[in-house]
């Protein structure tokens, strides 16, 4: 009977260590999901049609390592989510050449766009639906950020594969699934089908996440503005 209620209290005590263990490891899981949601995520793209470079600011933050060319993008930075400034300026001076608030959500990933010509600044701010639903595919997303350009089509050189249509300035389509490899893609205008500028060169990996975007202008004025182009960014 001693032997017996001794086997009794061991197991007992395990049974308990076994939940102890548990409850501990399910806690500090929680915590720290609960701390990855609150926070939001956010990239800046230039994209002004100019040769100008600019460094971008999060909250009084530098967040870009190198003040951005054209078609340049900082890394991801990561906030608490909420509502900061955001602003650009040149790439040897601290005065603000355009600034803009903007409302981040938790566990949200974001890009803005800085765009239009120099003394014309505006922004443009997009959320990135980073998820891979298949890891042999890539992922596009087509952007017109060409402020005197009609409405656009991204298409697959020669053929009828349409990834974007109808795409105003400002505008743009979520993600989509392709094959990995290197296309060439054309941009026709969507009111009549003329080609306004081809790519030949995109190469697209699978896993990852990429913006097409339909950039410049279609009458510069001067050698200082970039002329309508394509430009394929991969997101990271």
């Amino acid at each position: 009977m001693k032997f017996s209620t001794s086997k009794n209290l061991k197991k007992t005590s395990l049974n308990a260590l076994f939940i102890i263990m548990a409850i501990s490891i399910f806690s500090s899981c929680a915590k720290t999901d609960n701390t990855d949601i609150t926070i939001a995520y956010l990239r800046a793209v230039n994209a002004s049609p100019s040769l100008a470079t600019y460094n971008a600011y999060l909250g009084g933050s530098l967040i870009s390592a190198a003040a951005l060319p054209f078609a340049g993008s900082s890394a991801y930075t990561s906030r608490t989510a909420g509502t900061y400034s955001l602003k650009f300026t040149s790439g040897s001076n601290t005065e603000s050449l355009f600034s803009k608030d903007v409302a981040l959500s938790q566990n949200t990933s974001y890009s803005y766009y800085l765009i239009n010509k120099p003394g014309q600044l505006d922004g443009l701010l997009i959320s990135d639906d980073r998820s891979v639903p298949s890891a042999d595919k890539a992922y596009i997303r087509f952007i017109n950020l060409s402020p005197d350009a009609p409405a656009l089509d991204l298409i697959k050189t020669g053929t009828t594969t349409s990834y974007a249509t109808n795409k105003a300035y400002k505008t743009n389509t979520s993600f989509v699934a392709v094959d990995a490899g290197t296309y060439s893609l054309d941009v026709k205008d969507t009111a009549n089908g003329a080609v306004k500028t081809t790519k030949t060169d995109a190469v697209f990996a699978a896993g990852y996440h990429y913006d097409i975007i339909c950039g410049g202008l279609v009458t510069p004025a001067n050698d200082t503005e970039r002329a309508l182009n394509l430009q394929v960014l991969t997101i990271k």
